[in-house]
């Protein structure tokens, strides 16, 4: 009961708008370790950010996307599990993930035998806001009303 009303709140708070609280700068060079794994590659396939890894799955659009959801990834089963769900990464939900990713699904799901694919552990809440707040600066723009590209606030 008490995961299923953290997902609910989790959830609840997906539709605000993001602000997030880290430092985008410091994130940038705190995504140096990230880009082992990960990249940001936009629609276009101009690598945004790191080196064009493939080794986690493309982090472009990754603020407010559903879990485990990236296309052609194979995620393994806890993260796949929570975004069947509807949970989607925001601000608390990535900090928490990057910083534990077996321990964050083991909550997340209520369940001791939870996995995670991802070894990498973040050192610091501050040092995974900042990388937070560096990776929400790639998102595509949302759709207007009338199907034209909007910008990001």
């Amino acid at each position: 009961m008490k995961s299923k009303f953290a997902i609910f709140a989790i959830l609840a708070t997906a539709a605000a708008p993001a602000f997030a609280a880290g430092d985008a700068a410091k994130g940038e060079a705190s995504f140096k370790q990230c880009q082992t794994c990960h990249s940001v590659v936009n629609e276009a396939g101009e690598v945004l950010a790191g080196k064009g890894s493939k080794t986690g799955p493309n982090l472009y659009g990754v603020i407010g996307r559903q879990v485990g959801s990236y296309p052609d990834f194979k995620y393994g089963d806890s993260i796949v599990a929570a975004g069947a769900t509807g949970l989607v990464w925001d601000e608390a939900g990535f900090v928490d993930y990057v910083q534990d990713p077996a321990n964050h699904w083991k909550k997340v799901l209520d369940d001791k035998s939870a996995k995670s694919k991802m070894s990498f552990k973040m050192k610091s809440a501050d040092a995974a806001a900042d990388v937070y707040a560096y990776l929400a600066q790639f998102s595509p723009a949302p759709a207007a009303a009338d199907g034209t590209a909007t910008t990001n606030p």
